[in-house]
């Protein structure tokens, strides 16, 4: 216990001398685990975007207005009968004339044209959704048989693919910028504490060597760099969680107008954070206490 608290001691005797590289140390660290983070934040956005876009697909079957009802049940158990079918919904012709007006309430012209005709126009519809966008292909090519010529009068698929490919896009290189960012200070971070290390044990090579001297292990030597590779690793991942979860709450209102979900980052970095902290932590640890153990080899050879 004696040895292990004068390791405590020598370790924040080194950080105390050499404040400004500690200070760079963990201030590179922030920066990369800033990086990562911006990475984990990207790749959430973009699946809840895609998942979004998902649910507004749908296909619409319209009937024709003089369809009987046979005809309707046969071609709603047709398409039922796919797995990739999640819910199917069937509007008379009355609610399809009721949403065609709230969808045209602000047009008079379109609106008065409809009441013109004196009836109804529009036939049953069938709203239908399914899986994955690439299903819906597969449910109107099935469509596109004899049988259902004259009592299917158009089939509409609003083709989202194009945006979800985009999105995909974007976010590949958002990744991949966030990726290099985070080598490009991981590197940083290895050479200044590297060399933070090197000054240290330089200015302290002749105590070291007396250390040796008096019998001295090279873990009781090593012991206070890997007490400051576990203090620039904690302090590091404690000011990104405050930095980060300040960011999001901060973004929390503007990316609850698009999805509609109140503190979505918030509560996905609260219900993740058993996970992404110790990830964390041990990848800055594994990277700052590596690099002492190979800043002192040398003078650990007395």
């Amino acid at each position: 216990m004696l040895s292990f608290l004068r390791v405590i001691k020598f370790a924040f005797q080194d950080m105390a001398r050499n404040f400004s590289l500690s200070f760079m140390t963990v201030l590179i660290l922030m920066l990369m685990l800033l990086s990562v983070n911006a990475v984990v934040v990207v790749r959430v956005l973009t699946a809840q975007a895609v998942s979004s876009i998902k649910e507004q697909i749908d296909l619409s079957i319209f009937f024709d207005h003089d369809v009987t009802e046979s005809q309707i049940e046969d071609v709603k158990s047709h398409v039922n009968s796919f797995p990739e079918v999640t819910s199917v919904t069937y509007l008379t012709r009355e609610e399809v004339l009721d949403a065609f007006k709230r969808q045209h309430e602000g047009s008079s012209d379109i609106l008065s044209s409809i009441d013109e005709l004196g009836s109804n126009p529009l036939g049953p519809t069938l709203i239908i959704k399914a899986r994955d966008p690439s299903d819906y292909q597969k449910i109107i090519t099935s469509l596109n048989v004899p049988e259902y010529e004259d009592s299917i009068e158009a089939k509409t698929f609003t083709d989202t693919e194009k945006a979800i490919s985009r999105i995909n896009a974007i976010t590949t290189r958002v990744e991949q910028l966030s990726f290099g960012l985070s080598a490009l200070f991981a590197i940083i971070a290895f050479l200044i504490i590297f060399n933070t290390i090197k000054v240290g044990i330089y200015t302290q090579r002749i105590e070291i060597s007396i250390k040796k001297l008096v019998g001295a292990t090279n873990w009781f030597i090593r012991g206070p760099y890997i007490v400051e590779a576990t203090f620039f690793s904690l302090v590091a991942i404690l000011l990104t969680m405050v930095f980060v979860f300040g960011a999001m709450r901060f973004l929390d209102p503007y990316i609850a107008i698009v999805f509609g979900t109140p503190s979505f980052l918030t509560g996905y970095f609260t219900s993740h954070i058993l996970t992404l902290v110790p990830l964390q932590f041990f990848a800055v640890f594994t990277l700052t206490a590596l690099t002492s153990l190979l800043a002192m080899r040398r003078y650990l050879r007395v």
